[in-house]
């Protein structure tokens, strides 16, 4: 293989130190990952707006800065993605929406920012649906996401672009963002693996929004990234989340906490609520528990407390919130599509309005109380993600079923939006289906603040399974 055939392939952590160490340039591995983007984008549709030629300059002014003695950042030459519901400086924060595909953002966001500081470079930016509102990825402006593994398989959403991308080989680290599930879904659609932090890790602001989002969108919606291996996460997440003043809820923590005494106690759980488990899930769940008591965690089945009412009473709090404050705009510039999915939203999840919302606003306190005295006594869960496998393109058009499959048996996801803890998505099984392959996710929730030992434990189980991506590659090569 060529340089240029094998650069890609680097997990963010081993691209920064080869760029670092002089062994490669930067302007090699953008370039790397900028043919790879060239080779496979066009089947997927996941980078929707292509910055080669500003990638190449800036990895090129990297490279000189470098041999001029300036200290080489954390990322140095890591290629990048930014999902285009963020803003990047001059270009389009569409969100998918047709009447905003010319919105061009005036600055950067924290994270757009703070990556480029440590040295990353930005080479697309990736796709997501209408309002970034979907668990699926296909919008009027760009089109449709394909899954690297197949069309059996939705890319997920929102952050289908970012997920796609990442495993398919086009840059190590994909930013994605998560209000309900749109870091975890994608992760789990392509067999990537991410964490959505908890509340208040990643700073967040939009300088090209005009008002202020509704307060359950500040406290469920959090910043993220999507990669191929843990270890990336733990090379990419403590440059996202350095402060930044513009966001004035920023906790500025860092990324490694203190460690734990003697084996970490976790809570192991298959309950699904009413949702069929599949066998497929079950038995990923089983190698996620086994690999973690080899790896010395002391793991115990237990059920956490008030999960599936915890996960209702906030998403239709949330959505209780999109009807007031994002509605008019879904009916003005959505699509018949994106509009008839929100009406089946409201049916399944009848929102909560005036007292009632204000309550159940209140009421997260009280979740995420009994969730923080769970998390002191087993700081790591091991849940599903979903109860099936991942479903296909376009199942949440399908109407009471298809949101069913796609949102109403995803307790897991949103319920860790609501009480703002940290959750992991990792792939651990390789499920041979009918219509073909596909990667079978569990999810890893954390207590309050401490990312780090999420994961620690992903990296466990990945070390006993085996990266996705290699698998992927040998698929699609």
């Amino acid at each position: 293989m060529t340089q240029q055939d094998t650069l890609w392939r680097l997990g963010a952590a081993e691209t920064a130190q080869r760029a670092a160490s002089g062994e490669i340039t930067a302007e090699a591995a953008i370039g790397a990952a900028i043919a790879r983007m060239n080779a496979v984008n066009p089947a997927l549709n996941a980078v929707v707006e292509d910055l080669s030629a500003e990638a190449m300059e800036r990895a090129r002014a990297l490279d000189k800065a470098r041999a001029e003695g300036a200290a080489p950042g954390p990322l140095f030459g890591v290629p990048v993605t930014i999902k285009i519901n963020v803003d990047q400086a001059g270009h389009a924060t569409s969100n998918g929406v047709l009447a905003l595909k010319d919105y061009l953002a005036p600055a950067d966001a924290p994270l757009v920012e703070n990556l480029q500081k440590a040295g990353a470079v930005v080479i697309g930016r990736t796709n997501t649906p209408e309002f970034s509102f979907r668990a699926d990825t296909d919008n009027p402006i760009f089109g449709r996401t394909h899954n690297p593994w197949g069309a059996h398989i939705s890319a997920g959403g929102s952050s289908g672009g970012a997920g796609a991308a990442v495993m398919a080989g086009i840059g190590a680290l994909a930013h994605g963002n998560d209000i309900g599930g749109s870091l975890r879904f994608p992760a789990a659609a392509n067999g990537a693996v991410t964490v959505k932090p908890g509340l208040g890790r990643v700073p967040a602001w939009n300088p090209s929004q005009k008002a202020e989002r509704g307060m359950l969108s500040q406290a469920m919606s959090v910043q993220g990234l999507i990669v191929r291996e843990a270890a990336d996460l733990h090379a990419g997440m403590p440059t996202m989340i350095a402060p930044d003043p513009r966001d004035p809820f920023h906790v500025p923590l860092p990324w490694r906490g203190a460690p734990l005494v003697g084996p970490i106690p976790v809570a192991f759980t298959k309950a699904t609520y009413g949702f069929d488990l599949h066998p497929e899930v079950s038995a990923a769940l089983d190698t996620a528990r086994d690999a973690l008591n080899d790896a010395g965690y002391q793991v115990e089945e237990i059920e956490p407390p008030l999960l599936k009412e915890c996960a209702l009473d906030g998403y239709r709090a949330l959505l209780g919130e999109t009807s007031a404050l994002l509605g008019p705009d879904i009916a003005a510039h959505g699509s018949e599509t994106v509009q008839a999915i929100f009406e089946e939203y409201f049916r399944q999840f009848p929102v909560f309005e005036g007292t009632e919302l204000l309550k159940m606003m209140a009421k997260r306190t009280y979740y995420a109380r009994q969730w923080s005295l769970f998390t002191e006594r087993y700081p790591l869960i091991i849940t599903p993600f979903l109860p099936q496998p991942f479903f296909a393109p376009d199942r949440d058009t399908e109407g009471a079923e298809g949101v069913q499959e796609v949102l109403g048996a995803a307790l897991w996801s949103y319920a860790m939006n609501f009480v703002g803890l940290p959750a992991g998505s990792v792939p651990a099984r390789l499920a041979d289906l009918p219509k073909g392959p596909q990667p079978i996710n569990i999810q890893i929730v954390g207590r309050r603040w401490r990312e780090d030992l999420v994961v620690d434990a992903m990296a466990a189980i990945e070390a006993r399974v085996g990266r996705m991506c290699d698998v992927l590659w040998q698929r699609m090569n």
